[in-house]
C-alpha cells in the first residue's frame, strides 16, 4: 500500500492519496488537484476515486474537477445531497483499490453525511488505519454547530457526535492509526494537537472528549465556548455540494495602475495587503485589509473579507500575486479584480496617501503602560486563550468577531492590539482603521513575547 498525506498549513488541512496495485483513492482533496495528479502519475496509479468525508465548510474542495481530469468516481455518505454523478455510501460500504479496502463507517456529528474510512490491506481482518474527516480530531472532536447541520440543533449533533465517537470509534484497537482532515489552527474544532496523525491508543489517553463521560456531559462540552462560525462556510458548503469550477493553479490576475486601483477602491472593491506585518505597518494603501501570507491566510480572509465585493491584492511581487489568488479561491473567493502593479512603492510615486500602522514592542508597551493610564490593551485571541493568560487589564474581542461586534473601548484614546504573535492583531488593527480609529498599535511578538519577558499575567 502507498499512503501520503498532503497537509496545507493555511488551512490546517491534510488530505491523502491511499494506493495499491496501479490504482488510487484520493480522500478529502482541497481544491487545486495537480498534487494529486503528479503524486498518482509517480507511483504508477490511476486515480479510481475521489472520496469526500463530508461536506466541508471551511475550504472548496476539487473533487469535480479532480473527478472530470482522471475519470474517478466522486464517493460521498448517503445524506450529502450533492448535486452532481457521485456513489451514495452507507454503513459497511466498501471501496477497493487494488488489494486496499476502504470500509465506510457512518459517523455523523460534525456534519450529518460525515463518514470515516477504515483502511485494510490484503486479507487483513482489522484495520490499519481509520480516516477520521472531521469526526475525529487529534486532541479533540468535530464541532457540531456549523451550517452542513441545517436543520438539526448543535446538541442534537452533539448526541449523534457522541454515538460516533464511544460507538463506533473508540471499539477500534490502540494501535490503529488515526488520520484525520485537519489539525491545529482549524476553525472546525477548538483544541487540536498540531500533531497530524496519532494512534486511536494515544487518543484514548490524552484526548478530553474522549474520556469517560455521559451523553449529557459530551453534549455540554462539545456546544460550549464555540467559536463563531464565519460567514464564508455557508458559500463552501454549497460549492462543495454543486462542485466547484476548475481552478487555474498558475493564473495572474490584472495588473492595475495605482490610479486604476483608488478607483476601485472607490467603488468598493477591497484592498486586501498581503505582506508582512511590519511592511504593512511601514506604509500602506488607507483603508486596506491586511492579512499576511506567512499565516493561516486563507481561512482568516474567508473570515474578514465581504462576500459581495471585489478584491484587489497589494503584494511584494507577481509570485505572492499568484499564491494569493489560489489561496482565496481554496475558500471561494474567486472576485479578484487584480494587484496592484509595482506594488506599495508605484502607489508612493503617484503621489497618492499613504497610511501606517506604528507598531511597538513589549518592552516598550511594559515601560509605557504604568505612564499612560488612558492606553488601552485589546486582545484579539480565542476566548480559551485569553482565559490561559493575558495582560493586565486588556478587553477581548476575538478577531474573528471583530467585525460583527465592534470593540467596547474608548475610540478617542490609545489602543495597542495584541494576540498570541502579532499576526492576528495587525489584521485586526486593520479592520480598526477601516473604521475610522486614529490611535492604534500594534504589538511585535504579542502574548508570547510578553510572558516569554517575564512580564505580568492575569487569568
Amino acid at each position: 500500500m502507498h499512503f501520503k498525506q498532503f497537509y496545507l498549513g493555511c488551512l490546517a488541512h491534510a488530505s491523502y492519496l491511499i494506493g495499491s496495485e496501479g490504482e488510487a483513492a484520493v480522500i478529502d482533496p482541497r481544491r487545486d488537484v495537480d498534487e494529486y495528479i503528479d503524486e498518482a502519475r509517480a507511483q504508477g496509479f490511476a486515480i479510481k476515486y475521489v472520496v469526500e468525508t463530508h461536506l466541508h465548510a471551511d475550504f472548496v474542495s476539487g473533487h469535480r474537477e479532480l473527478a472530470e481530469r482522471t475519470g474517478a468516481e466522486i464517493v460521498f455518505g448517503h445524506r450529502s445531497g450533492a448535486a452532481f454523478p457521485h456513489r451514495s455510501v452507507r454503513e459497511g460500504d466498501e471501496i477497493r483499490v487494488g488489494r486496499v479496502v476502504l470500509r465506510v463507517l457512518e459517523t455523523p456529528g460534525h456534519t450529518p453525511e460525515g463518514i470515516s474510512l477504515l483502511v485494510f490491506e490484503g486479507d487483513e481482518t482489522s484495520p490499519r488505519m481509520v480516516l477520521t474527516g472531521d469526526t475525529l480530531f487529534i486532541g479533540d472532536v468535530g464541532r457540531p454547530d456549523l451550517v452542513g447541520s441545517k436543520g438539526f440543533t448543535a446538541e442534537q449533533m452533539a448526541s449523534l457526535l457522541f454515538d460516533s465517537v464511544q460507538g463506533k470509534l473508540m471499539k477500534l484497537g490502540d494501535d490503529v492509526l488515526v488520520y484525520p482532515a485537519h489539525g491545529a489552527g482549524s476553525l472546525c474544532g477548538r483544541s487540536m494537537s498540531k500533531e497530524t496523525f496519532s494512534t486511536m491508543g494515544e487518543q484514548r489517553r490524552s484526548n478530553h472528549a474522549l474520556q469517560p463521560m455521559s451523553r449529557d456531559e459530551f453534549v455540554r462540552m462539545a456546544t460550549s465556548e464555540l467559536p463563531e462560525v464565519p460567514a464564508y462556510f455557508a458559500r463552501d458548503v454549497e460549492m462543495n455540494r454543486t462542485g466547484a469550477a476548475a481552478v487555474v493553479e498558475d493564473a495572474l490576475p490584472a495588473a492595475l495602475s495605482p490610479a486604476e486601483v483608488d478607483a476601485r477602491a472607490r467603488a468598493g472593491a477591497t484592498i486586501l495587503d498581503v505582506r508582512s506585518a511590519a511592511a504593512f505597518g511601514t506604509a500602506h494603501v488607507p483603508g486596506s485589509l491586511h492579512v499576511g501570507l506567512g499565516g493561516q491566510f486563507a481561512s482568516w480572509s474567508g473570515t474578514l473579507l465581504p462576500a459581495d465585493r471585489g478584491v484587489v491584492l497589494v503584494a511584494e511581487g507577481e509570485p505572492e500575486v499568484e499564491e494569493a489568488r489560489l489561496r482565496l479561491a481554496r475558500v471561494g473567493i474567486e472576485k479578484v479584480e487584480g494587484f496592484l502593479a509595482g506594488g506599495i512603492a508605484a502607489w508612493q510615486r503617484a503621489g497618492l496617501p499613504l497610511a501606517a500602522l506604528p507598531h511597538v514592542t513589549v518592552a516598550d508597551l511594559h515601560e509605557r503602560l504604568p505612564h499612560e493610564p488612558g492606553l488601552q490593551i485589546l486582545d484579539v485571541r480565542r476566548p480559551a486563550e485569553y482565559a490561559a493568560g493575558h495582560l493586565p487589564g486588556a478587553v477581548n474581542v476575538p478577531l474573528d468577531r471583530l467585525v460583527a461586534e465592534g470593540v467596547p473601548l474608548e475610540s478617542s484614546r490609545p489602543i495597542a492590539v495584541v494576540c498570541a504573535s502579532g499576526y492576528r492583531s495587525s489584521a485586526a488593527a486593520s479592520v480598526l482603521q477601516r473604521r475610522g480609529l486614529p490611535h492604534l498599535l500594534n504589538v511585535v511578538g504579542g502574548t508570547s513575547a510578553w510572558v516569554q519577558a517575564g512580564y505580568e499575567v492575569e487569568r
